[in-house]
Formats: C-alpha cells, structure tokens, sequence
C-alpha cells in the first residue's frame, strides 16, 4: 500500500498553491496577460495557475478522485469473487500504472482531472481486493498481524510521499516517480499464486492444494499430504453465486451491514479529511504530510491487541 498511499495524497503536493504575487499596475486584459504578472516565490508551481478564482479546480481534482475510488470499492469486490482475486488485482494495478502516467504527463487540466478519476476508480479497487488476498493467504490467527500491517504500508508510504515530494519539487517529476514504484509491484505480482480460499470455494480443490503446498514450501515445511474435502458451502454448478443481497436479507447482517458502513463512513470522512488537510497546516508542508503519516504508526500494535483480546 505505499504505492497506493502515494496515489491518494498526490494531489495534497502536487494541489499545493505556492507563494505567489501579482503585478496590481492596471488591469489585465487576457488571462495570458494575467499569467506573466503571476511571479511565484519558490520553484513548485503549476503550469495552470490554478490560483484565485480557479483554486476550486484542485479541489475539484481530489473529489473526483475519491468519487472513482467509491466505484473501484463498490465493483471490484464483486468482480474478484466472480474472476478471482488475482486477475482482477493484477489487471487493478496495471491500470492504476497507466492511469498515473498520463495524470503526470496530461497536457491540460481536464486530461489531469479525467485520469485522477480513473485512477481512483483502479486505486480503491485495487487496494480493497489486495486486502482482501493478504487475508485469505494465512489462517484466522494472523489475521489481526497481516490486516494491521498492510494498513501501516499505507501510513509509512505517505511519509515515503512526502520525501520524495520534498526532494523533487517539480510537480510532473514528482508524479512520474511516484507512479514508477507500481511498475516494480505489477511485475513481482505475477509470482503471487491465487487465493486458496476463493479457489477452495469455486470448488477448486485440486488447485487449492497445489497454492497450500506452494505457500507450505515457502515456510520451509515438507510437502503436505493434503487432500480438500468439499465443505457445505462450496457451489454446485446448479445453484447461483451468493450476492450483496444476502446481506440484507438476514436479519443480523443486516444490522451489522448497516453497522459497519456508517463506521467506516465516518471514519474515513474525519481520516481523510484530517490527512489530506495536511498541506493546508502552518509550518513545514512536506514535515506536515509526513507526520500525518507517520502519527498512525503507533495505532497498528494497539490495533493487533485489542483485535486479539478476548473481550
């Protein structure tokens, strides 16, 4: 996640409006005359002058990316159960790769909008379904261990974000370097083996065991004499793939559902919100995003106990 965490925060750098004054001698007669009476104080500036009364297009960059990122977490989940967790992942990022290019290399505002949407869209999809297969890689017990770390990635990638932003202050160097990390997971991507779970409830067995063996010989442990048993739930050819309906039609899911997304709603709303005004504190920019970052780190170990505690 420190390559998605990289994705989420561009804009909190890239968006950042630098010091600037404007020559008040007269009234200027077009928007390029506007632009040569613009005199920035400092070397991070955007080529759009997105100032004054076009501030809101930065802001209005960031929506649209959040606005693709509730599709990608909405679609790709059903996506991954019904094509698999790998394919869809891996097809997620190499997207997300493309996407990040041509929002660094857009010629215009509008292309850099239309692909922070795109990118958002693959980014959440992405990020949900890589969760979801470092989950279903390991047992029940280290659940809390590997949920809690990939979540650090997240936080330790923005403070990665924010030193890079801090030695490449152009802003289209800024978004190609820290798009380029994704080509380097797309490529070691190819090595992961599919979730055993999913496959295990495709009615995959043969498949399964051959993932449980292949991760059994990457712990050191000799080859297991395994043989799957078809458990209850797995599906006949004859019956329908279970939906998001189902959530709603059982009484105690339903609460927990309902539950479940005002939490992560509200967390989110106060975590982003906190997070990406970062760029907006006084002081140091690059020392403020990084320690949005960085304060995080602390929570995951008190995360892990409390998840392990028997309450």
């Amino acid at each position: 996640k420190v390559y998605v965490a990289c994705q989420s925060m561009l804009i909190v750098l890239v968006g950042a409006v630098p010091k600037y004054h404007i020559d008040q001698e007269g009234f200027p007669a077009s928007r390029a005359e506007l632009s040569r009476r613009i005199h920035f104080l400092d070397n991070f500036t955007s080529v759009w002058y997105l100032i004054e009364q076009e501030a809101y297009k930065v802001s209005l960059a960031s929506s649209l990316f959040f606005a693709g990122l509730l599709i990608g977490n909405i679609t790709f989940g059903p996506l991954s159960d019904k094509l698999g967790r790998k394919p869809v992942y891996i097809s997620g990022l190499f997207f997300d790769v493309v996407f990040g290019y041509v929002t660094a290399l857009a010629p215009n505002y509008d292309v850099f909008a239309v692909s922070r949407f795109f990118v958002g869209i693959v980014n959440g999809g992405m990020a949900l379904v890589s969760f979801v297969l470092t989950q279903e890689y390991v047992g029940k017990s280290f659940w809390s261990f590997t949920g809690s770390l990939t979540n650090l990635t997240f936080a330790v990638g923005i403070a990665v974000y924010a030193l890079l932003g801090y030695c490449i202050r152009e802003w289209r160097y800024l978004a190609l370097v820290s798009n380029t990390p994704g080509v380097f997971f797309f490529l070691l991507s190819f090595m992961l083996p599919e979730s055993p779970r999913w496959l295990y409830s495709q009615g995959k067995m043969a498949e399964a065991e051959d993932v449980l063996q292949y991760i059994a010989l990457g712990n050191g442990k000799e080859r297991l004499n395994l043989k799957l048993k078809p458990c209850a739930g797995t599906l006949r050819k004859d019956e329908s793939a279970p939906g998001i309906l189902n959530l709603v039609k059982h009484p105690v899911l339903r609460w927990r559902t309902i539950i479940l997304m005002y939490i992560w709603y509200v967390c989110s709303f106060v975590y982003y919100g906190l997070t990406l005004n970062a760029g907006e504190l006084r002081g140091n920019l690059y020392l403020n995003v990084a320690l949005s970052g960085l304060v995080e780190v602390p929570a995951f170990p008190l995360c892990m106990f409390f998840i392990e505690k028997s309450w």
